[in-house]
């Protein structure tokens, strides 16, 4: 490919700028008949009436309430707080947690017993695969779950729930052995 010398760039720049111009002049001058059709067009358009607007919603009436709770309870009281002055069972903050209470309660199976009558043990099989002896007065499940009793095919347990009001309920659970 040639190069075109900075004399020639010039020229074929003039040349290109007349077309352009001699275009621009045709399109706008023309021969009365794109422009004044464009013209008329938009004069039409502007003549016409614009279409109708859709009537407004009507606006739904409310029913008033009146809010009216000085008979209720008050959420932001002292008397809901825990404050650990209140009577009932509470959790032992100052226990130290045992191994089975790291895992949810229904994640744990009663997997076997040892032993029989007053003696009896529970195993337990946690979700990490390791069997673990239970027994009454132990503690397993993420809600304070102490054991009450062991039996052949079962372990009681009595948990510690919050009952929403700042104190605690005891609710009472089983871990069940699986027969397969």
């Amino acid at each position: 490919m040639r190069m075109i010398p900075s004399g020639g760039r010039i020229v074929v720049a003039v040349v290109l700028m007349m077309l352009a111009a001699a275009c621009t002049r045709s399109v706008t001058r023309g021969s009365g008949g794109e422009a004044s059709n464009l013209e008329s067009w938009v004069k039409e358009m502007r003549a016409r009436p614009a279409p109708p607007l859709d009537p407004l919603p009507v606006m739904q009436q409310f029913e008033t309430f009146e809010y009216a709770a000085q008979s209720l309870r008050d959420p932001f009281s002292r008397a809901f707080t825990d404050d650990g002055s209140g009577n009932g069972p509470r959790p032992d903050s100052a226990r130290r947690k045992q191994a089975l209470e790291a895992f949810p309660l229904d994640s744990l199976d009663m997997v076997g017993s040892l032993g029989k009558g007053a003696g009896l043990i529970g195993l337990v099989m946690a979700p990490d695969k390791v069997t673990y002896r239970v027994r009454p007065g132990d503690y397993m499940g993420q809600s304070d779950g102490r054991v009450t009793a062991i039996h052949e095919d079962r372990i009681e347990i009595v948990e510690l729930v919050p009952d929403g009001a700042g104190g605690w309920l005891e609710r009472p659970a089983t871990v069940a052995l699986d027969n397969q």
